[in-house]
């Protein structure tokens, strides 16, 4: 038998394992795949030990691995990560359910239970290889103990590089519309291109929350347990207004297991997509929920929603209480509020020539019985010493964390840039061979924290090196967090909170 056949076999057995494909289907899915590769012939028998022993997702990876390499011989495809992630996925479209099915199955599951109905979907979308979970795996992650808590931090190497080809390419490639973004709905089905990553396994769940169409997913790269999104089904922009927390609510009823969050919708606070409208949510622990109140306080009208501010980095206000509309409506006055608060002395202005700074990134769950929000509150302004945001990182910062802190980083897990796996590797060495640091051009950028913080440890060994640079690391980032607060953890700066808490 070929190498082909055998790898189409091991594949649709796959399918079956997994439950993706029924027996009475196995003809079919086997056609499909033989289809894609222009061929007649077909012999099956067992598979090799190469893919018949792996486990699992690693068996998974093997045999897809096996297909492409057959793909590039026979030159279906350049011999790039790009057309390889474009073809594969064309691939496990032939095992993957059409969207009903996956509809029904989910559902007929939810009315059992919102978790059992979430459970089978989570693996549902990794068994498909929409989440690579072979990949998730190289990811690097640690946690880091600080005052505020157990913060998370990693690097995601889940993400691959495009090779240079990929990327003129890309840039030749004709522009299009369609589907207009990543997260619209017209993802659900679509075979990619280029510039535009395939979607042919991607199955969402309709839902409906603030009496309005939207749908339910999982994050391919998966940056915690059950990372999921929300989408709105019409290509809208991002707002936080009094809808976002109704919707916010509306789904932690529907799932009550999970939290959903918003990024703000200013630049600069916001996510990296503004244009659509869409929260973000999953099964996991921030460790800004878990931490308690610094402060709590009573706003007038409001007796029966507990209310106080969070000891975080950022600036958060926490509302609690057994009526989600009564939250919903201490939270819309305080959006209100902070929308058009200025605080010349703490230097927080609502707006500059017209343009707004203030808005929210809004957390909803369910604790304990109870609807919680915590309110974020946020401010984009931008100075001459710091063009890309008062409240953003600082220059100093930047050999660490330089982009946006959006939603993900705001709770607590720090999304670091892949350069960092490569850099942290380099300057343990340069560190263990005392190097000079601001020599070599890759690392120079290092160079003062490293002076700065290596003095503080008397033994830096082969052993202990990389985790003392982890340790350094998310010290970095709790700067970062403290840099993005409006109000700062000092005296002057809980003043200063306190004085907006006075006005609502």
């Amino acid at each position: 038998m070929s190498k082909l056949c055998e790898n189409i076999a091991a594949l649709v057995q796959y399918g079956l394992d997994c439950g993706l494909i029924e027996q009475d289907e196995k003809i079919y899915a086997t056609n499909l795949l033989l289809d894609i590769y222009n061929e007649e012939d077909y012999e099956e028998s067992a598979q090799s030990d190469e893919t018949a022993t792996a486990p699992g997702v690693y068996k998974l990876e093997q045999i897809l691995k096996n297909l492409l390499d057959i793909a590039v011989e026979r030159e279906l495809i350049p011999d790039s990560i790009v057309y390889r992630d474009l073809f594969d996925t064309r691939l496990m479209n032939a095992i993957t359910p059409r969207p009903s099915e996956v509809n029904r199955m989910f559902y007929e599951k939810y009315n059992r239970s919102p978790e059992e109905a979430t459970d089978f979907y989570y693996k549902f979308s990794q068994d498909t290889d929409y989440i690579r979970r072979y990949r998730l795996c190289k990811d690097m992650r640690w946690t880091v103990d600080s005052m505020y808590g157990e913060i998370d931090l990693s690097i995601n190497l889940s993400k691959p590089e495009k090779d240079p080809k990929a990327i003129a390419a890309a840039k030749n490639a004709k522009q299009s519309g369609y589907p207009k973004c990543q997260l619209c709905v017209e993802n659900v089905g679509y075979a990619g291109r280029v510039n535009h990553p395939a979607r042919q396994t991607h199955r969402v769940i309709p839902i409906t929350i603030n009496e309005s169409a939207w749908s339910f997913q999982y994050s391919p790269y998966g940056y915690y347990n059950e990372h999921c999104i929300v989408l709105n089904n019409e290509h809208v922009p991002m707002k936080i207004e009094r809808a976002t927390f109704v919707k916010l609510f509306d789904f932690v009823k529907l799932f009550p297991h999970y939290f959903l969050g918003s990024n703000a919708d200013l630049p600069i606070v916001g996510g990296s997509i503004l244009s659509h409208d869409h929260y973000q949510g999953g099964r996991y622990d921030f460790a800004m929920a878990k931490t308690d109140f610094e402060e709590c306080f009573t706003i007038p009208g409001y007796e029966d929603i507990t209310a106080g501010i969070v000891k975080w980095p950022m600036s958060v206000i926490r509302l609690q209480g057994s009526d989600a509309n009564r939250v919903i409506d201490l939270a819309e006055h305080i959006l209100n509020c902070w929308k058009s608060y200025t605080d010349e002395a703490a230097y927080i202005f609502a707006e500059t020539d017209g343009i707004p700074h203030n808005t929210i990134t809004p957390i909803a769950r369910m604790r304990r019985e109870k609807y919680e929000l915590d309110l974020v509150l946020r401010n984009n302004i931008t100075t001459k010493e710091c063009p890309l945001g008062l409240y953003h990182p600082h220059d100093e910062l930047h050999h660490i964390k330089k982009e946006n802190i959006g939603l993900i980083e705001v709770m607590g897990l720090a999304v670091l840039p892949a350069r960092l796996n490569t850099e942290l590797a380099d300057l343990a060495q340069a560190i263990l061979k005392k190097e000079d640091i601001r020599g070599v051009e890759s690392l120079a950028k290092h160079a003062d924290w490293v002076e700065e913080f290596l003095p503080r440890y008397e033994n830096v060994t082969e052993e202990n090196v990389m985790d003392i640079l982890k340790s350094e690391v998310g010290k970095v980032f709790v700067k970062v967090l403290e840099d993005a607060g409006v109000y700062k953890c000092t005296p002057e700066g809980r003043q200063a909170f306190g004085r907006f808490i006075h006005v609502l």
